[in-house]
């Protein structure tokens, strides 16, 4: 398997495998939007690639932290593995490259709102620790994260405020 940042001649597989891996049009749509703002980050949507074939896809872009300043952070939203190879370790190895890559860049955290039980074996924890809210009120403790990279200063806290693409504005 090949981790690798994504291609224009991916993208229709890429959206292939996000209508199939979620059962709908949303999470494809959601990363066209990306693409498409100030927010994509391109080497940091990352396909996983089998013989050829994209059969997992992972994107990192910038929210906004938001206290008495400002601050640009990666959010990991959407991650997929084509159903048939789901469980397989391509999502494992997806998270991986990315906080791998986003570490390389100097970024200082991840947030993540995922399935508490699957992102925590990343290094991810309950945001709330570290006075990181979610924007809004009905989001799960358990289920927002962060992941702190080298670059992590304490001063990175406050509320986190999603672009429109996501629609939690």
């Amino acid at each position: 398997m090949i981790v690798r940042p994504e291609t224009p001649s991916d993208y229709e597989a890429i959206d292939e495998l996000l209508r199939s891996a979620f059962g709908g049009a949303d999470e494809s749509q959601l990363v066209r939007s990306l693409r498409a703002s100030d927010n994509y980050v391109p080497d940091l949507a990352l396909v996983a690639e089998e013989n050829g074939q994209v059969v997992g896809h992972i994107v990192f872009s910038y929210v906004t932290l938001k206290n008495d300043e400002e601050f640009r952070v990666l959010a990991l939203a959407p991650m997929a593995v084509t159903p048939a190879r789901q469980r397989r370790g391509i999502g494992g190895a997806l998270v991986e490259a990315g906080l791998e890559r986003a570490d390389d860049r100097r970024e200082p955290l991840v947030i993540v709102l995922g399935h508490p039980t699957y992102y925590p074996r990343f290094g991810f924890e309950p945001a709330s620790r570290y006075g990181i809210e979610p924007p809004s009120a009905d989001i799960p403790d358990a289920a927002f994260m962060v992941r702190r990279l080298s670059q992590y200063s304490e001063r990175q806290r406050g509320r986190v405020v999603y672009p429109a693409a996501f629609g939690m504005t």
